[in-house]
């Protein structure tokens, strides 16, 4: 678990993490990983520790962003499994469960799970379905599914287990992506890691029961918020395309596909005269694309190296 200056967050996620039963086949061990935070963070670790003797580790990583720490937590251990919460999440009383009984099966390389939101307020009428990955609200339905095959969405983050052997496979987390001081927006970590599993042929599952509680602070649920995210999204998505180009029709640097949604979303944004989801979605769409031409012409970024 990285955290960076969020103490009372991260109470909240090592309470859930150590009430949790944990099933007799797993031994369950938890390392946060303070990404150079302040000291209330060091205190909330060490009480955490002292209620649960040997079960915290505490890791300090200087170099900030959100890479180096889960790459710092990663080599400080040696554990078969590897599990990846956020410091805002709670996960369910049946987490760790799901993972023995997902894992029984030497077959499966990794595994994900709904990220399911905990309310700060009340979810504006604008929100736009196609666009809950902004607030990372994950929930594909009650059905197992294979990543990469009938699963919809890809492997969050915020809520996945890995084996160790496939990490030494694809490698670990790209230093160029994902959240820094100066870019706390940036993403696409998960999204360079997943790729790299799914093309490495490792076999991942979404398990229903592999439930996580996200909180959405108040201040996430603003249009700007989301303008704000999805234009660093894309950014991220031109970064990766940039050093390793999807297999897809591009005018210039660009897939053609983004310039379609931009304009049908331009389109549904001056059709649409009330303030709604569809029209804010078509919105999104522009900032998205607007993203991606800057990561892809402009943005300087150190290669995507997985350090």
């Amino acid at each position: 678990m990285p955290t960076y200056d969020r103490p009372r967050s991260l109470r909240r996620a090592l309470e859930a993490l150590l009430a949790a039963p944990v099933p007799d086949q797993l031994t369950a061990c938890v390392i946060v990983v303070d990404n150079d935070g302040h000291d209330k963070t060091v205190e909330v670790i060490r009480e955490a520790s002292q209620r649960s003797p040997g079960r915290v580790t505490y890791v300090r990583e200087r170099r900030r962003g959100k890479s180096y720490a889960l790459n710092t937590a990663l080599a400080h251990t040696s554990a078969d499994l590897i599990g990846l919460v956020d410091d805002d999440e709670e996960i369910d009383a049946g987490w760790y469960q799901a993972i023995a009984d997902a894992f029984d099966d030497d077959a499966v390389d990794f595994i994900g799970g709904p990220c399911l939101p905990q309310w700060g307020a009340v979810p504006p009428t604008w929100m736009p379905e196609g666009w809950r990955g902004v607030i990372g609200f994950v929930d594909d339905g009650d059905s197992e599914m294979v990543f990469g095959k009938d699963a919809p969405g890809m492997l969050m983050g915020g809520n996945a287990v890995l084996r160790r052997r496939v990490l030494a496979r694809v490698g670990r987390y790209s230093t160029a992506l994902g959240p820094t001081p100066d870019r706390r927006l940036l993403s696409g970590e998960d999204q360079d890691l997943y790729a790299r599993l799914i093309d490495s042929g490792a076999h991942g599952l979404y398990v229903p029961a592999l439930k996580i509680y996200h909180f959405v602070p108040p201040q996430r649920l603003t249009k700007r918020y989301y303008r704000r995210w999805t234009f660093w999204n894309g950014v991220a998505t031109g970064l990766i395309d940039r050093l390793t180009p999807q297999p897809v029709p591009h005018v210039g640097r660009v897939p053609r596909h983004l310039y379609g949604s931009a304009a049908r979303g331009l389109v549904s944004a001056l059709a649409v005269k009330r303030e709604t989801a569809e029209r804010f979605s078509g919105e999104l769409a522009i900032w998205h694309l607007a993203g991606f031409l800057y990561g892809s012409y402009w943005c300087r970024q150190p290669a995507l190296a997985r350090s």
